[in-house]
């Protein structure tokens, strides 16, 4: 008999930035199309994280799978997309490739003493402008939303959470 992957309680998809610094809004500005855009089944939980950091901690440790959604510097180009498995992420924060990982870091490091650290996977995107008091994302990252977009529903329908355009998006189309 073969063996069955036991699904999360949940999926947390947690957007983390600061959406008044250009780029750095790209994690909050997925989760509100995702908002917008698409029903997702009750076990899949979206959250605007903003620049909260620690303070997500409630959050992270009530996580099943934790999905971030960030900005990620990888030396790459600016609109390359970036997915950070779980055991990557200590060894990526000495980088500090994330605006938001050593706040994140903190809160996972914290969820030990609770007994409970999410399995985590950042989705990220490498940034143009972090500096910029600009509420706009550059148009390379905006360019490629719709790119970070799939490639947050692909990893949540790969943990089984489901979804579906809501119909007044379709009519948008």
């Amino acid at each position: 008999m073969a063996e069955s992957v036991k699904k999360p309680d949940n999926i947390t998809v947690l957007g983390v930035g600061n959406i008044l610094y250009r780029d750095d809004g790209v994690g909050i500005r997925v989760i509100e199309r995702l908002e917008a855009e698409y029903e997702f089944s009750d076990d899949v939980i979206l959250v605007d994280g903003g620049v909260l950091g620690i303070n997500l901690l409630g959050i992270i440790s009530n996580a099943g799978r934790l999905l971030v959604v960030d900005t990620v510097l990888n030396h790459g180009r600016p609109g390359d997309i970036h997915r950070l498995e779980h055991h990557e992420i200590p060894d990526r924060i000495l980088a500090k490739n994330s605006l938001h990982q050593v706040d994140m870091i903190e809160a996972l490091t914290l969820c030990k003493a609770l007994d409970h650290v999410p399995e985590t996977t950042i989705i990220g995107i490498e940034p143009k402008d972090l500096d910029t008091l600009d509420d706009r994302l550059t148009p390379e990252i905006a360019g490629r939303t719709d790119d970070l977009i799939q490639a947050v529903l692909e990893e949540v329908q790969a943990l089984g959470g489901r979804f579906q355009v809501k119909p007044e998006s379709l009519q948008r189309m």
